[in-house]
């Protein structure tokens, strides 16, 4: 009987309960029921990556060290946070960062003349003599009174505005300072995963900057309001201001405890966060919508999201109850000292050390400074919280700083012939097989360069060598230019070796921009030029395509804008094709370009290939379609990162034995083919799925 999806899933899933019942889970497979239980990892965290997804216990211990300041740690890294947020203010808008301390300072003051104010009041009603004659007494405090709030609610409505103004000018000169800085980070840092994870913590602390500012406004008012009664409070008597602290320091304790707890809980649980984010967004991606439907992946990501948002849905429990027990605490001290205040005043009214005006001021100064100290431990623990974020901004921006790319180096010769490569080995991050080994290869300008391998045999990395973007692990790239001077790659500018470099990879991105501008993004640091976007669209046969969209180069190609079309794969293709046309670089790197294109579009993209190379143009291409590399110029053969062999393609088919000749003939058998002759009168992109078939083996 036929099975529907959702019912070989659920086979699935029994069939790995089974196993985990057995305990007999081989290498990366399910471990035993029983393991869940203990480490909290769910099924479908099992099931979709295999186990458990947290930053494990030695990064929190060892590297987490913000999130153990002690308090007075804290007291010290807190202004410094604030300083940075501070300067971002003053570097974007002085005089809106000038506005907002200047209302947070009338603020202050107006709290300052309204505890004498009200001083005034009560000691005019508490004086001896007829009740008219203190009611009369009185109105000058009462005026002062009314002045004083007046004046509280202009300062408030004009600190509102130039916080306004200013924090989302400072969100952006954070975000910006973060995300140049990640973007000039060496590609081979990016691979090693404490990096990566640096990096993408840091993402989330851009946001809290701007609320960093709009909390320290809120606090910095408190905080004014609060030194103005205690100056107030020690002006009446000295006893009255250590009272009031020690209401303070239980309720400071546990606002740091509680924001310690939930950083740490947040960063041990980023990726299993991050994975959770992924599994809804494939349910929105319209690339996905076949399998989402028919294969009935939904039910499976809907599963595991259900399953793992539940085991956050646990720690968030956790730490509610973690929370309302240091709160507890926290108030149980805090009252205790409150109720010692009171005594204290008591004490002095009844001594005599006060009098009852005074000692009504008094009680309006501690209520007045219970109710904004309770205001600041809140603010004051969600600063911290963000405080602990935008360390890991700052972090990242220093991690950036310290694996990015030079600056400077040595300009290319002008103009480079040449890239040549000698001896080059390189091992990514983590593995334990190099990628390249000994490699020596030769890219000149005019040529068409093929590099042709199985998978894994290191073409796309020798590809990212040529272009800049990996160094290598010994070896040199030389840029040689017309006389011969050189200059090698690690010494080189490299902005000025990304300059003359163009690139296509297979799996260009897809900008969710307009069409004109997913063109122009070829050439991102220069001012786009219309006709040169248009005379690109129509070197790559996409300018017709584009026009004819209901917006025409204006049409979003991404499906949910007002605008938005939705492009083909093959359509995407000439459209990176136009890209890299449009950047007009001397070097053109390009991996398997023509994957998406039908048959008579393939035959063309190469023919533009070759007329590019007649032009001037080095390209590389990097592809499985070996009747393509028939008309290159020069063709270098990887085989598990070394040059396994290399010439004309006549003189690699010439080789018996050999590994291009090997490849070339399981390309012609699956046309049918009885002699190698024959390729020459077949449509070098011949459309049988057979072939296609035959190329995606290769890759």
């Amino acid at each position: 009987m036929p099975t529907t999806p959702g019912g070989q899933l659920r086979t699935l899933r029994a069939g790995a309960r089974e196993v985990e019942v057995s305990g007999k889970a081989g290498a990366g497979g399910p471990e035993p029921s029983g393991a869940a239980a203990e480490d909290g990892v769910s099924a479908a965290e099992r099931e979709l990556f295999g186990g458990r997804l947290r930053w494990d216990d030695a990064f929190v211990e060892h590297e987490g060290s913000v999130a153990r300041l002690r308090f007075g740690q804290m007291a010290a890294a807190l202004p410094r946070m604030m300083g940075v947020v501070l300067r971002a203010g003053w570097e974007t808008d002085p005089r809106a960062l000038a506005g907002v301390v200047v209302a947070q300072a009338g603020q202050g003051l107006t709290t300052a003349f309204g505890l004498v104010a009200i001083n005034g009041v009560l000691g005019s009603l508490f004086a001896n003599g007829p009740t008219d004659d203190k009611l009369r007494e009185s109105v000058p405090a009462l005026a002062l009174l009314a002045l004083v709030s007046v004046g509280m609610a202009v300062m408030s409505a004009w600190s509102t505005a130039m916080s306004g103004r200013l924090e989302p000018q400072v969100e952006r000169a954070v975000s910006l300072r973060y995300y140049r800085a990640v973007t000039q980070v060496e590609v081979a840092a990016t691979e090693k995963p404490e990096i990566q994870r640096h990096l993408e913590a840091g993402k989330f602390g851009t946001e809290s900057a701007r609320r960093m500012l709009s909390l320290s406004v809120g606090a910095s008012n408190v905080v004014i309001g609060m030194v103005a009664a205690a100056l107030v409070l020690a002006s009446l008597h000295w006893a009255l201001l250590p009272m009031l602290l020690a209401i303070a320091l239980p309720k400071a304790w546990g606002a740091v405890r509680s924001a310690r707890r939930e950083y740490t809980s947040r960063r041990h649980w980023v990726d299993h966060r991050r994975a959770v984010a992924t599994l809804l967004q494939y349910l929105t991606m319209p690339h996905a919508a076949g399998e989402i439907r028919a294969h009935a992946a939904g039910s499976l990501l809907l599963r595991g999201y259900e399953e793992m948002s539940g085991l956050m849905e646990t720690e968030q429990r956790r730490l509610a109850r973690a929370q309302a027990r240091t709160d507890l605490v926290a108030a149980a001290f805090s009252g205790l000292a409150s109720l010692g205040c009171y005594g204290v005043l008591w004490w002095l009214l009844t001594s005599g050390g006060l009098p009852i005006a005074v000692g009504g001021t008094a009680v309006v100064a501690i209520r007045t400074s219970t109710a904004r100290l309770t205001s600041l431990v809140q603010q004051v623990n969600r600063m911290y919280e963000e405080m602990l974020r935008l360390s890991d901004t700052e972090e990242a921006i220093r991690l950036a700083a310290g694996h990015a790319i030079p600056p400077d180096g040595r300009p290319l010769p002008s103009p480079v012939r040449r890239i040549q490569v000698r001896d080059v080995s390189f091992t990514y991050p983590g593995a334990t097989v190099p990628a390249l080994h000994r490699v020596d290869v030769s890219v000149r300008r005019g040529a068409v360069t093929a590099l042709v391998g199985a998978n894994g045999s290191g073409k796309s990395t020798l590809a990212k060598i040529l272009g800049g973007l990996l160094l290598p692990d010994s070896g040199d790239v030389w840029w040689v230019g017309a006389e011969g001077e050189r200059v090698e790659v690690r010494e080189a500018a490299r902005a000025d070796v990304f300059r003359s470099v163009g690139m296509l990879t297979q799996d260009f991105p897809n900008w969710q921009m307009t069409a004109a501008a997913n063109i122009a993004v070829g050439a991102g640091d220069r001012p786009r030029d219309a006709a040169r976007v248009r005379e690109a669209a129509r070197g790559a046969d996409v300018a017709e395509l584009i026009e004819g969209l209901p917006h025409g180069w204006d049409s979003i190609v991404f499906k949910g804008y007002e605008r938005g079309v939705q492009l083909s794969g093959g359509q995407w293709q000439k459209l990176g094709t136009a890209r890299s046309l449009y950047r007009g670089a001397p070097f053109l790197l390009v991996d398997e370009p023509t994957s998406a294109l039908d048959p008579h579009a393939e035959i063309e993209a190469f023919d533009r290939l070759r007329t590019l190379a007649d032009s001037g143009v080095a390209v590389v291409l990097v592809t499985h379609r070996l009747a393509a590399t028939a008309s290159a110029d020069h063709i270098y053969v990887l085989d598990r990162g070394h040059i396994a062999e290399h010439g004309t393609h006549e003189g690699l088919m010439d080789r018996a034995g050999g590994l291009y000749r090997g490849m070339f003939d399981a390309q012609a058998a699956q046309y049918g083919l009885t002699s190698l002759s024959e390729e020459a009168a077949v449509d070098p992109a011949g459309p049988t799925e057979a072939a296609d078939a035959d190329r995606r083996t290769l890759k």
